[in-house]
C-alpha cells in the first residue's frame, strides 16, 4: 500500500529533514572532542580555530556548487550525494592520524553539510502547501537543533564510557585511549538512515515541471494533495515556470535585485550572533568559565535542550507570527543576550547567572533567528533559479559561520571572552534596522504569488516600503 496525503507528506519532510540533523550532528560533534584534539596535536587558536572551521570551510564549497548541481540533477540525487559524503568523512575522521587529515576529512563532511543545508530546505519548500510551508520548513531548523542535541548527548555518552573501563580489545582505542575518534565517528550511523530513506521520497514535483516531466509531477502533487487541489497546483505552477526567462540572469536582473541582497546579507548577519561559536565551543567555554569537565559538558546538552524546545515553538507560530517580526525581534533580543553575556565574562561573573545567560540566548535564536532566516531564503526566489539562488544565500551563511569560527579563538586569547562577545552584541542592532526595511512579509502565501510580487514591484518601491503593497499584507 502507498502512502499518500499528510503520512506521505510528513515521511518527506522528515527524510529531507533528516540533512539537517547531519548538518547540526556533524559540525557541533567536534566540540566534545576540541579540548582532547587541542592536548593531542598541540593545536595553537589559529590551528585551533582552522580544524573547527574547516568543516564550515567545506561547507562553503558545497554550498556554491548545490544550487547548479541541484538544478542540473535534481534536489533527491544531491541530497544521496551528501549523505554518501558524511558516512566517508565520519568514517575517515575515526581513523585520522594527524590533524591536517582530520582536517581534509572535516572538509569533506562539510562540503555534504554544504549540499544538504542549501537543498533540503529547499526541496521542503517546494513540496508543502503554502499554508503549511513556514512550520515545515522550519522543521528543518528542528532537526539541526536535534542533530546538535544529540551530538552532546552522544559525547557525553562515549565519555562516559570511556571512564568507566567497560571496553575491551579492538574497540578500546577509540572509546577510550583516543575517545575522541568514537565521537566523530558516530555520524556513520544516522548518515546511513538517511542515505536508506532517500531511496523513498519522490524528486520535488517544480523541478519535474521545470524539466517538463508533467506527468510524473502530477502524481506526486495528487498524491500528496488530492486530485483537484493537485491540478490547480499544477497549473499554477507550469504558467509561472513558463513566465520565467531562465538562466541565471534572472538571479541578477533590476526585479530581482532586493531579493538577491536579501538572500546575501540576511544569512552573512545572523551568523554575526557568534551561534556557531556557541554551538562548537560550548563545552570549552564553559569549562574556561571554571565548570568541571562534566558539569562543561552537561551545560552543553542544556543548551542544545533548550534550543531544540524553542524551535519546536517557533515551528508553531511562525506562520500566525510571521516572518518579519519574528526577524526583528530576534536580533534585539539576541544582542541584549550578547551584551548580558559579554558583561559577565567580562566582570568575572560565572555563577549561575553565566548559564542563564546563555540559555536566553539561545531560546532567542531557537525561537526567531535559527527557523526564520531559512524559511525566508527558501521561499523568496523563482522555481527556475531557486537552486542557484538558495546555493548564493546558503554560502553567505556558511562564509559568516566561518568567519567568526575562525576568528573566535584569536578573539578569544588577544580580547577576551567578555568583549568578543559584547561585538556580536553591538552587531545585532543594525541586523534589526536591515530587517525592518527591507524584508517583506511572506507567510501564508504561495511561492507562486511571492514570485509575482517580484515582478509586480520595482526596486526602487521595494526600498520605499517594508511590506509589499500587492501580495503581501
Amino acid at each position: 500500500m502507498k502512502l499518500s496525503g499528510s503520512i506521505y507528506l510528513v515521511l518527506i519532510c522528515f527524510t529531507a529533514g533528516l540533512g539537517g540533523f547531519l548538518f547540526g550532528f556533524d559540525t557541533a560533534v567536534i566540540s566534545g572532542a576540541i579540548n582532547l584534539l587541542r592536548t593531542q596535536f598541540e593545536l595553537s587558536p589559529a590551528m585551533e580555530g582552522w580544524l573547527m572551521s574547516s568543516a564550515l570551510f567545506g561547507c562553503i564549497g558545497g554550498a556554491a556548487i548545490s544550487g547548479w548541481l541541484s538544478d542540473k540533477y535534481g534536489r533527491k540525487k544531491i541530497l544521496m550525494l551528501s549523505a554518501l559524503l558524511f558516512i566517508i568523512s565520519a568514517f575517515w575522521c575515526a581513523i585520522a592520524d594527524t590533524a591536517t587529515v582530520l582536517v581534509i576529512a572535516r572538509i569533506l563532511g562539510g562540503i555534504g553539510v554544504g549540499f544538504a543545508a542549501m537543498v533540503a530546505p529547499m526541496f521542503i519548500s517546494e513540496i508543502s502547501p503554502a499554508e503549511l510551508r513556514g512550520r515545515l520548513v522550519s522543521v528543518y531548523q528542528l532537526s539541526i537543533t536535534l542533530g546538535i542535541l544529540v551530538s552532546y548527548l552522544s559525547n557525553a555518552w562515549i565519555l562516559q564510557i570511556s571512564t568507566s573501563n567497560s571496553i575491551s580489545g579492538p574497540l578500546h582505542f577509540y572509546f577510550v585511549e583516543e575517545v575522541w575518534r568514537a565521537m566523530l565517528g558516530s555520524n556513520m550511523l544516522p548518515s546511513l538512515l538517511f542515505l536508506m530513506l532517500l531511496l523513498l521520497i519522490p524528486e520535488s514535483p517544480r523541478w519535474l515541471i521545470k524539466k517538463g516531466n508533467i506527468d510524473e509531477a502530477y502524481k506526486i502533487l495528487k498524491r500528496i494533495d488530492g486530485d483537484k487541489k493537485a491540478s490547480f497546483e499544477l497549473n499554477e505552477i507550469k504558467e509561472t515556470v513558463t513566465e520565467e526567462e531562465g538562466g541565471i540572469k534572472l538571479l541578477f536582473a533590476k526585479k530581482m535585485r532586493l531579493a538577491l541582497i536579501i538572500g546575501l546579507a540576511l544569512p552573512f548577519i545572523s551568523q554575526l550572533s557568534g551561534i556557531t561559536t556557541v554551538m562548537y565551543y560550548a563545552p570549552a567555554i564553559f569549562e574556561k568559565a571554571g565548570f568541571q569537565s562534566g558539569s562543561a559538558m552537561g551545560g552543553a546538552v542544556l543548551i542544545g535542550f533548550f534550543n531544540m524546545i524553542f524551535t519546536v515553538i517557533a515551528i508553531w507560530r511562525i506562520d500566525v507570527w510571521g516572518r518579519k517580526p519574528l526577524l526583528i525581534w530576534g536580533f534585539i533580543g539576541l544582542s541584549i543576550a550578547l551584551i548580558f553575556i559579554g558583561w559577565l565574562f567580562y566582570t568575572n561573573n560565572t555563577s549561575e547567572l553565566l548559564m542563564g545567560g546563555f540559555v536566553f540566548y539561545i531560546a532567542v535564536f531557537a525561537a526567531t533567528l535559527g527557523p526564520g532566516v531559512w524559511v525566508v531564503i527558501s521561499e523568496i526566489y523563482p522555481t527556475n533559479i531557486r537552486g542557484r539562488a538558495m546555493s548564493l544565500a546558503t554560502l553567505s551563511l556558511f562564509f559568516g559561520s566561518t568567519v567568526v569560527t575562525q576568528t573566535y579563538p584569536i578573539f578569544r586569547e588577544s580580547l577576551g571572552i567578555g568583549p568578543t562577545f559584547f561585538l556580536y552584541g553591538i552587531a545585532m542592532l543594525p541586523a534589526a534596522y536591515f530587517v525592518k526595511r527591507f524584508i517583506p512579509e511572506t507567510k501564508g502565501k504561495t511561492l507562486e504569488e511571492i514570485e509575482h510580487y517580484w515582478k509586480d514591484e520595482s526596486i526602487e518601491d521595494a526600498k520605499e516600503e517594508s511590506k509589499p503593497k500587492a501580495i503581501i499584507s
